[in-house]
């Protein structure tokens, strides 16, 4: 035992006889089977100032220059784990240091630091026990955890931990080589039980600063389930500021479709790989076999980011299973990588994805001064067509008043055109019809209109499908499905362009 912690018994045996032959009779008293149970926390309980204070792992060699941990060796229940020094204290920062064997697993470094931090800082609540005879009573003949740790002078010392106190905040503790038994602050030596998977990061992709945020140029997903991929990629009109219609989504569906992205839903499926945190580890290091049990050898999900930096990840995931806790989880891991992650599918919405829950319900999206000649016709034989021209070519035109409107070749008031066409932007599908076949016959309207922003002309054709449904079909193939009232109020508004009438702006 060391001479300060001798020091300081001495001192409290002194004050204890002085107390009174009461306590020295507790301090004393033979233990025996019958009470041992009761012994402990009454010795405890006796000398609970006795001994506080004690700094347990020191390095005797260092004299007065500051002790530095080279390497610590952790043996607990389940594994051995080696800490050795990353980067050396500086003037301005301490130590840092790092599991060997492990520099290609993305691990917390600074729960790692913590023990060989925790050691060298740890002191005593309390001297329980001076030359224990009966190391069983604490947990310290076969103890929970041995912490060997080696100073950068040679000096080594070994720290055996015990079974908690009765006191729960408190662990008991011992220095191998030393009988007397000491409780400590559990949250000292709390992270010397850990395994191998609590001190893996479980971010499994750092999200970039926002300095650093690279454009993601395209993400595509391919999944088991569904026979079809569904391919986002970055929107380019986004680069110049300028609003070209849609919505303010920085990408676009481009498979199994064409469709704007609502910013609030598709988020996390295009950028959500940035900053993903797994519930748990299923395998490190990973072999073939692992790879196959976890089911990613022929995975159930792929998905690829392709991003303007140079970086392209792949991310394959198993089908979705529940978890113990009657969570919805799937195995990850990056391709070509050596850890499996488990990961909660709200966190990983790749596997249950569809387009219809990520993509706008807008079936025209063009801003309406981008309009250059918008045409309606109705099975009826009613035809509406409109021309749009800016008054100054050269200026930036964003109000009605900027532009000229003809309708049928003669001059038509520019805000009731654009409160026509607000009309039409409303158009709400209510899913994908993708691959649906077209009915053989005519549609009940059709919609052509040419874009001078995207250089596209697109023809709808809004088809009668049931009572209350609709279908559109897109320059040629089926589409949206939308209420059928929509298009009957559609064709009422079409009339109404004539009659000088308000708009009906709502259905049902």
């Amino acid at each position: 035992m060391n001479k300060t912690a001798k020091s300081i018994i001495g001192l409290g045996a002194a004050v204890i006889v002085l107390g009174g032959g009461l306590a020295a009779l507790m301090l004393t008293e033979p233990k025996d089977k019958e009470n041992e149970e009761n012994s402990v926390s009454s010795s405890e309980e006796s000398s609970v100032t006795e001994g506080a204070g004690i700094v347990l792992i020191q390095d005797e060699k260092a004299g007065e220059s500051k002790s530095v941990v080279k390497e610590v060796t952790v043996k607990n229940t389940d594994e051995t784990l080696h800490v050795v020094m990353d980067k050396a204290p500086t003037d301005e920062s301490a130590a840092t240091y790092k599991l060997d064997g492990y520099s290609d697993i993305p691990i917390n470094t600074a729960l790692v630091s913590t023990l060989a931090n925790n050691a060298v800082n740890m002191v005593t609540n309390s001297v329980i026990d001076e030359n224990c005879e009966n190391l069983s009573k604490f947990g310290l003949d076969n103890p929970q955890a041995e912490v060997e740790v080696k100073f950068q002078t040679g000096t080594i010392r070994k720290l055996m931990v015990g079974d908690k106190a009765p006191a729960n905040s408190e662990t008991y503790v011992m220095i191998d080589g030393e009988n007397t038994v000491y409780t400590v602050s559990t949250s000292y030596i709390a992270n010397y039980s850990k395994i191998l998977t609590d001190f893996v990061d479980m971010v499994i992709l750092e999200e970039p600063s926002e300095d650093d945020y690279p454009k993601i140029n395209s993400l595509k997903i391919e999944r088991e389930d569904i026979d079809y991929n569904i391919l986002l990629e970055y929107d380019k009109s986004s680069d110049d500021g300028k609003y070209s219609g849609g919505t303010s989504a920085t990408h676009v569906m481009v498979e199994p479709t064409d469709a704007y992205l609502t910013v609030e839903r598709s988020e996390d499926i295009t950028n959500g790989m940035f900053g993903l945190r797994a519930e748990g580890i299923y395998s490190i290091h990973c072999k073939d076999s692992d790879i196959a049990e976890a089911g990613l050898k022929e995975p159930f999900c792929t998905v690829t980011m392709d991003c303007d930096d140079g970086n392209k990840y792949v991310l394959l995931m198993s089908e979705p299973f529940t978890d113990d806790n009657n969570k919805k989880c799937c195995y990850v891991m990056f391709e070509d990588s050596n850890i499996i992650y488990i990961v909660d599918t709200e966190n990983a919405k790749w596997s249950t994805v569809l387009p219809i829950d990520i993509t706008s319900r807008i079936m025209v999206g063009s801003y309406v001064w981008n309009i250059t000649d918008l045409t309606v016709n109705c099975s009826d034989g009613t035809s509406e067509k409109f021309v749009i021209e800016a008054k100054d070519k050269n200026a930036d035109n964003t109000k009605a008043e900027d532009f000229n409107v003809t309708r049928n070749d003669t001059a038509f008031n520019s805000e009731r055109y654009r409160q026509f066409y607000g009309f039409l932007i409303n158009a709400a599908a209510e899913e994908f019809a993708l691959g649906e076949k077209i009915p053989d016959s005519e549609p009940v309207v059709t919609v052509e209109y040419s874009d001078s922003y995207t250089k596209k002309k697109t023809k709808l054709e809004f088809y009668e499908y049931s009572n209350l449904t609709a279908l559109i079909a897109v320059n040629g193939e089926s589409k949206y499905f939308c209420a059928k009232s929509y298009v009957d109020t559609l064709i009422e508004n079409i009339k109404r362009i004539e009659t000088g009438e308000d708009y009906i702006t709502t259905w049902k």
